[in-house]
């Protein structure tokens, strides 16, 4: 059987590679003769032309989230994809003291609107009762 791959993702070039899991050996972007970075197996890469996936991908990577297999529930739990969605997270840690690599994990934040507090809309044709 041959070994399991992982992939490994280049950010400046936008691009991802699976290739077999060997400990800690570097390894080198084909394009760019950059560092490639170690994502996991669970990883699926955005679009070359997705700027802002990309962007939050590197926030990520740069906190230290990863995306491996969890062997018990069959996937690596949540992860923002959006840069709205990882302020939101970044706000939360800052107000509450959470480490920034816990946040950026959590499904919603466990205070409503997560930054200005729970947001109230009004449909439209409606107009307020006061």
């Amino acid at each position: 059987m041959p070994p399991a791959k992982t992939a490994y993702v280049c950010l400046p070039c936008r691009a991802s590679y699976k290739q077999p899991y060997d400990g800690d050996r570097r390894r080198v972007c084909p394009r760019c003769a950059g560092e490639l970075i170690h994502v996991g197996s669970a990883f699926a890469a955005p679009r070359r032309r997705d700027t802002e996936a990309w962007r939050t991908l590197a926030v990520l990577l740069h906190a230290g989230v990863r995306f491996h297999k969890d062997c018990c529930f069959g996937g690596t739990g949540y992860r923002p994809r959006t840069l709205r969605e990882v302020r939101e997270r970044m706000t939360y840690a800052a107000r509450t003291g959470t480490p920034f690599d816990q946040a950026l994990v959590l499904r919603e934040p466990p205070w409503p609107g997560a930054v200005g507090g729970p947001v109230r809309r009004r449909g439209p044709g409606r107009r307020s009762s006061r």
